[in-house]
């Protein structure tokens, strides 16, 4: 017999009070904690309960009664499905606000270590047109709104080239603009569409895996490059060709034309050959003189104006005086190692993908900096005795882990090499308090620097400096 469904809580006239974790609106009824989505402090609204846990509930609201003073108007038109930029509707002071919160609230409520006042928040000077790759897919199964399905028609425009629904795998919203990529961006990708719904291509279906088209990666830089890589299911050349040659007339700007087929069950490129159509096969980006190649499978931070303060921040903290080994962990494709070559005597970068090494390398190339070695592995094997030995214990260490944080065995690593600082880089100040807490034992917080990279999401990065405690 099935377990019995309990009825589940309707509040009325609830008031938004915070902001919490993952950038959910928090209220309160009694003693119970209720997260919601789409609502920021001061709004009025009533819930309708999804999830019940001890702790805390979940609900979605059924009704605005009114709003906060403070809300904003949002200017997405997709506000609300796409999933992105769900904090239109705060402005964009109180996003920073909320921001510089979290982190101090992380930090103190999991690291429990103590700290100095934190540095105000670095906000990003564009809020909007501010990414440098976005990533569209195609889809026969379109979202509908709630208008289009209560007409009970024939669905005359099935397809969309745009973005997965939160919580539905196999459902794509069509955009019409993104906020989040400048032009030529939303062009590209309008054309794109209107080409294959005008020669009837195939939207991919990823439920029965048939379909031609399945996604579009378009990639700028600050020095005015472009990157366009289609993605295919199945090779037809004549179509494909004729689509490239489409987007290529009507495109001149694009730098790098590429293709890839990807008959795979998931949408993921990095495994795949990627061809190239027309131009060349990478991109160029520049940060303060500094050219870094970027290549289709390339890491570069999505936020180019934002990575350079973020990399000002780091090595600011570094505090580099010409002479110091610095070991940059988690260094990617080797910018933030090439960023501070200058003022350091050696940089030893390590990661654990091994094009991205190869990418680091190429890029201390490009710039002529021969102060940097970098090496592929996992860093709980290449961070070793001998290998610390061959390469010099490093006065100064970086970190820049994923959101997962830095794994125990290397924490513990560098508290046995015992540089005399510690600059600690995170995209999740969760991770990182964890993390900082596992180090107090040796270093203690000097600074503290979150940085804006993703305005109207909750999503920020964080810098900490720890330097090595006296005695």
């Amino acid at each position: 017999m099935g377990r019995k469904k309990r009825n589940k809580p309707f509040y009325e006239n609830v008031l938004i009070e915070d902001i919490g974790a993952e950038g959910k609106a928090v209220a309160r009824v009694g003693d119970v904690v209720v997260f919601t989505k789409l609502a920021i402090p001061g709004d009025v609204v009533d819930l309708q309960v999804t999830k019940k846990r001890k702790r805390y509930q979940e609900a979605i609201i059924k009704e605005y009664k009114t709003y906060s003073d403070d809300r904003a108007e949002a200017f997405c038109k997709h506000f609300g499905v796409c999933g992105g930029c769900k904090w239109q509707i705060l402005p964009y002071e109180k996003q920073l606000f909320y921001k510089q919160k979290q982190v101090q609230d992380q930090l103190s409520r999991i690291g429990k270590v103590e700290m100095p006042e934190m540095l105000p928040i670095k906000g990003s000077e564009k809020n909007t047109f501010y990414r440098n790759k976005m990533e569209f897919t195609f889809s026969n199964k379109r979202w509908l709104s709630f208008e289009e399905i209560e007409k009970d028609d024939e669905i005359k425009d099935p397809n969309a080239l745009g973005f997965h629904v939160p919580g539905l795998f196999d459902k794509v919203v069509n955009i019409e603009k993104c906020w989040l990529q400048g032009d030529p961006s939303n062009p590209i990708r309008n054309f794109i569409y209107n080409y294959a719904i005008k020669n009837n291509l195939s939207f991919f279906d990823i439920r029965e895996q048939e379909g031609l088209l399945r996604t579009l990666i378009i990639r700028t830089s600050t020095t005015g490059e472009l990157m366009v890589i289609l993605s295919f299911f199945y090779e037809d050349e004549s179509v494909r060709e004729a689509l490239l040659n489409a987007v290529k007339e009507e495109f001149p700007e694009i730098t790098s034309l590429l293709y890839v087929i990807n008959s795979k069950g998931n949408d993921t490129i990095t495994d795949q050959e990627i061809k190239v159509f027309s131009g060349r096969d990478y991109i160029l980006e520049e940060m303060e003189g500094l050219s870094f190649k970027i290549g289709p499978k390339s890491f570069y931070q999505t936020n180019s104006e934002q990575a350079y303060e973020l990399y000002k921040v780091t090595r600011d903290f570094a505090e580099l005086s010409g002479d110091e080994v610095v070991y940059d962990l988690y260094t990617g494709t080797g910018t933030i190692a090439n960023f501070v070559a200058r003022k350091a005597r050696k940089v030893v970068g390590i990661e654990y993908v091994p094009e991205a090494i190869e990418d680091a390398k190429v890029n201390s190339a490009l710039n002529e900096i021969d102060n940097t070695a970098f090496f592929a592995g996992d860093m709980r094997d290449v961070l070793n005795e001998a290998f610390i030995d061959e390469h010099g214990k490093p006065e100064v260490v970086i970190t820049d882990p994923p959101r997962a944080g830095m794994h125990a065995d290397v924490i513990q690593t560098i508290l046995t090499m015992e540089p005399n600082k510690i600059v600690y880089v995170s995209c999740n100040p969760a991770t990182q308090a964890r993390d900082l807490a596992l180090l107090d034992s040796l270093y203690q917080i000097e600074k503290i620097q979150p940085v804006d990279m993703f305005p109207h999401t909750h999503h920020v990065e964080n810098v900490v400096m720890l330097r090595k405690r006296l005695g």
